[in-house]
C-alpha cells in the first residue's frame, strides 16, 4: 500500500487519518509550460524522501495522520474536469476532515472552491499566485486555468498575494483593495499583517507555485520574476492558520522539467509545514 510520504499505514487510513489529499494529475489547458499532469507524482516522490519532523513547531504533522483519497483522472474536457474536482470534492468534505489537493494546472481549484464554498459561508479565498487568474473565459472554456478564481471572486472574498502578470481585460476584475502585486510587497515591510487585515473566518488557500520566485522554485509552467521568497510566505501561512479557520488548501502548477526536484521538493516541505501550523493550532 502506497501512502503520502511513505507513512506507515496506521497513519495513513481514513478512519485514522484528520487530513485526505486528492491527487488532480491535469494539464489540459495550460498554453506555455507543459508537464503540470506529473506535479502529483512528483509531489509525492519528493515527500518520501522529506524528513517527518518539522523543526520550527517541534512536531510531526504526520502522526495526525493524512488518507490518500485517489485522483482525479477526467480529462476530456476542462468542464468535464471541474465537475469531477466537485464531485470528488464534496464527497470528501463529508468526512469532516481538512481536505486538501495536489494538481494539475491551476483550473483544477475551480471545483474544489466550488465544492467548499458550498459547506461553508463566509469564505475567503487567499490566492498566492504570480498571475490573476480572472478570465471569465479563454480559448473557449470557463474552465481554463486562466480563469481559476473568476468564479470564487464573484462569490467570495477574494484575496490575491504575489501578483506580478495579468491582461488589461482582468483589471475590471480585480477585488478591489484586496489585492497585493508583488512590486508593493517588495517595498512594504508590513505586508504580511496588512494581507492579514484582509482575510477571516473560513480559509480556503490556493498555492500557484510561480507565487514564488522561480530562484527557489524554477519548474512551473510560467516562471515570472520577482516572486514571494520562502521564509515570508511561511509567516503569512502561519499567521492566517492562527487567526483564521483553514477549512480546505491546495498547491498546484508543479512542473515535470530537467529541474524539476527543487521545486518538488519546496511543495512537499510547503505542504507539510501547512499541516503543522493546521495541527498546532486545533490541539
Amino acid at each position: 500500500m502506497k501512502t503520502y510520504a511513505g507513512i506507515p499505514e496506521e497513519n495513513a487510513s481514513l478512519e485514522n487519518s484528520k487530513v485526505v489529499l486528492v491527487t488532480v494529475p491535469y494539464d489540459g489547458t495550460s498554453t506555455w509550460g507543459k508537464g503540470a499532469d506529473k506535479g502529483p507524482e512528483l509531489f509525492l516522490d519528493a515527500s518520501e524522501n522529506m524528513e517527518l519532523y518539522d523543526i520550527e513547531t517541534g512536531t510531526e504533522p504526520y502522526l495526525e495522520g493524512v488518507y490518500l483519497a485517489g485522483e482525479v483522472s477526467e480529462n476530456s474536457t476542462p468542464e468535464a474536469m471541474t465537475e469531477a474536482v466537485y464531485q470528488k470534492t464534496k464527497e470528501l468534505l463529508a468526512t469532516d476532515k481538512l481536505f486538501t489537493l495536489f494538481g494539475g494546472e491551476h483550473s483544477v481549484s475551480i471545483g474544489s472552491i466550488r465544492a467548499v464554498g458550498e459547506k461553508f459561508e463566509n469564505l475567503t479565498v487567499l490566492q498566492l499566485d504570480a498571475h490573476t487568474d480572472l478570465r471569465p473565459d479563454f480559448h473557449g472554456s470557463t474552465s481554463n486555468h486562466a480563469c481559476a478564481v473568476f468564479e470564487a471572486n464573484q462569490k467570495h472574498n477574494l484575496v490575491q498575494v504575489g501578483i506580478r502578470s495579468m491582461d488589461v481585460e482582468e483589471v475590471q476584475y480585480l477585488p478591489e483593495g484586496r489585492v497585493f502585486f508583488a512590486h508593493e510587497i517588495a517595498n512594504n515591510e508590513n505586508w504580511v499583517n496588512d494581507v492579514l487585515e484582509k482575510v477571516s473566518g473560513n480559509v480556503y488557500i490556493t498555492i500557484d507555485l510561480d507565487a514564488f520566485d522561480p530562484s527557489i522554485a524554477p519548474s512551473t509552467g510560467t516562471p515570472e520574476p520577482g516572486g514571494l521568497q520562502w521564509y515570508p510566505t511561511l509567516e503569512l501561512l502561519r499567521k492566517v492558520f492562527e487567526k483564521c479557520n483553514v477549512v480546505a488548501f491546495d498547491i498546484v502548477e508543479l512542473m515535470d522539467s530537467a529541474y524539476s526536484k527543487p521545486s518538488a521538493f519546496l511543495a512537499a516541505k510547503l505542504y507539510y509545514k501547512m499541516l503543522a501550523y493546521y495541527h498546532i493550532n486545533r490541539d
